[in-house]
């Protein structure tokens, strides 16, 4: 017997992340995140449902009055039609409301941000990048975090040790 799943927060009902990109909270001052959809043409769809997205050196710039997305490779399948050339690292639009894009615009162009894609995600049926106005960390900064998570990582095995003794 088949049973439904009827949980709300389950994979067919709402969000599933198809990729994420674990360097950029190391690399970067993650400020304010945004959800954009994608300009997908329909073998780079099927390509991401079978799992072939990396998006760990890629970034988004802003050209035009666009965002665009540089350096995102989805690999065809070797079943993708004959018809089309198929370029993996093509440049792809983002779609924003045109109140976000000025947003961005301005702070990218005026306060020195950069657009850092964090996450890809099914969204309905749909494709959606979040993407992060961050600034690049100094080395000291990274050395910092990496203090405070050990950090914070000891004061639970403490804490731990000493709920376990009482």
């Amino acid at each position: 017997m088949v049973k439904k799943n009827t949980d709300k927060n389950s994979a067919s009902q709402g969000q599933k992340t198809i990729a994420l990109n674990k360097t950029a909270r190391h690399e970067y001052h993650l400020e304010a995140r945004f959800e954009a959809g994608i300009s997908l043409q329909g073998w780079e769809l099927k390509a991401i449902r079978a799992g072939r997205l990396a998006m760990s050196e890629s970034y988004a710039v802003v050209k035009g009055g666009e965002i665009l997305w540089f350096g995102a490779q989805i690999t065809p399948l070797l079943s993708a039609s004959t018809h089309v050339i198929a370029d993996d690292r093509r440049t792809r639009k983002l779609l924003l409301h045109r109140h976000e894009i000025d947003k961005l615009v301005g702070k990218v162009e005026r306060d020195g941000y950069t657009l850092i894609p964090t996450a890809c995600y099914w969204k309905g049926n749909k494709v959606k990048l979040e993407i992060a106005l961050a600034k690049g960390k100094q080395a000291h900064d990274k050395r910092q975090a990496n203090k405070d998570r050990d950090w914070q990582r000891e004061q639970q095995r403490v804490m731990r040790r000493h709920n376990k003794n009482a």
